[in-house]
This record gives C-alpha cells, structure tokens and sequence, in this order.
C-alpha cells in the first residue's frame, strides 16, 4: 500500500468516525432536553474528532438543544475558533472549559456541562454529594471539585479547572453546575443522568429535615468498585449494563427526536 493509499485509508476512517460521532453527540443532545436538563442556549456537550488536531465538535452558540441536529455542530479547535464554515459563532465559555478537559484527558474524548435545578443546588452545599442512595455511591470519593471564579472566560482558569479534575469521571463546579467526561458520548451521557438523580435524590432527601443515613465508608467504597466492574465477593455482576442502557436511550431518542441524525 503506497503513502497516498494510506493517506486516503486514514481520511476515509476519519470521515466515518466524525459521522458516527455527529449522530452520538445530536442524540445526547436531544436526550438532555428530553430529561430536561437544559438552560436555554447554554452550555455545552462536546465530543472529540479523530486525529492529531485536537479539534472537537460543539453545539453552534444559539440554538436550543431541541434544535440541535448532526450537521448542525461545529468544529472547533484548541484556539477555540470555529474549523467549519457558516453563520454560527461558539460560546468563548464552552471552549474554555470544554477545550482545557479535551487537551489535557485524552480518555475524555466527550465532555458534558450542565446547569440544572439540583445540581446547581448541590454545588452550592458545602458538603458537595452525599452517600445518600445507590445512585451517588456510583460516584463515591470519585467526585471532583472546582471553586467558583466567575463565568468561564479567563484562560487563566484552564490550568486550575483542569488540575482540580485530575482523573476523576465527575466534577461538581462549585456555585455553578454539574461536569461529566466519557471514553463515548453515552458514557458521560449515563454519568449525568445519575449523577443528576444523585442530586435530585439529596435535595429531597435533606429538604425533608429528617436525619438521613449514610452506608459506612467501606460500604460506599465497595459500591463504587461494583460500579465500575469488581466482582470480589459477589456472585453476580453488572458486565454489558451501561451498553444496555445507551441502546435503550438510543431507541427512546428515534421515538422522539428522529431528524437528529439529520
């Protein structure tokens, strides 16, 4: 196979993948409006495009998640200027934060922010997410914190945002929102759907004045490990679930949002 040959072979892979990603990302969009953890135009769900570039795909700054379709996003470089041509412009926010996680984390090729009721709630208690169910003990001591430093449009904040992620699947910003990153788009799609529940789940829980009560740390610590795959002492596991559960919001988002792969 000559250089050429390879050179086309690559392109064609490439051209393949960002349109299976455009469809992936269209979807989780339309999955966040459905469950309705928008805020209007803003935020963020980005994915990363094959290749040395470091170029990401990105919601066009003005169109609700609704609206959003796969050939409707942009691409974006790390410069944070649009790639792709056409009338649309990006939030300068979604590519501070978005672009500092996908250029430090290689694993997190898809980066998903959002601004609901009660993860905003959440972030604003200084004990960040409790152990309080079977959903937030998916994300125990695995949970990353950022203290808030104004609307995200200061370079300057890219090298702390992206030190106090560290390695971690989660981030709680601090006053401000929610943070999820994944190896695909359904994975942090997934993670944001529970660690919403999470929150959710705590603010009724502490609404209601009751004392609450919390596993013991070493149970929480097994949770987590079962999450993630662990099978020590169990005779069952959880292999295949998360996929599971991606096919299933894949089929609920052709039910009710079909022209996102358009």
């Amino acid at each position: 196979m000559t250089v050429t040959d390879v050179d086309k072979h690559r392109t064609e892979d490439d051209a393949a993948a960002e349109t299976r990603l455009r469809r992936e990302l269209a979807a989780v969009y339309r999955l966040v409006a459905h469950f309705k953890m928008t805020d209007l135009i803003y935020n963020h769900i980005s994915v990363r495009l094959p290749g040395p570039e470091h170029r990401f795909l990105l919601n066009p700054y003005g169109l609700l998640y609704e609206e959003i379709t796969a050939s409707s996003l942009v691409i974006v470089g790390l410069d944070g200027e649009l790639v792709t041509d056409g009338p649309w412009r990006v939030n300068p926010a979604g590519f501070v934060i978005h672009g500092a996680i996908h250029a430090a984390r290689d694993d997190a090729l898809c980066v998903l922010h959002t601004h609901t009721k009660a993860g905003c709630a959440v972030a604003a208690q200084e004990h960040g997410l409790l152990p309080l169910n079977q959903m937030s003990l998916e994300f125990y001591n695995r949970v990353a914190y950022h203290d808030y430093e104004g609307i995200a449009l200061s370079n300057a904040e890219r090298e702390r945002l992206v030190a106090d992620l560290g390695g971690k699947p989660v981030m709680i910003l601090r006053n401000h929102g929610l943070l999820t990153v994944g190896k695909t788009p359904g994975q942090a799609f997934l993670r944001m759907f529970y660690l919403e529940r999470a929150c959710q789940i705590q603010v009724d829980a502490l609404a209601g004045g009751a004392p609450v009560v919390t596993p013991p740390p070493e149970v929480c610590e097994r949770t987590a490990r079962q999450f993630e795959g662990d099978r020590s002492g169990d005779d069952y596991g959880l292999a295949g679930t998360p996929e599971l559960a991606w096919n299933a919001m894949l089929r609920l988002v052709e039910r009710v949002a079909p022209d996102y792969k358009n």
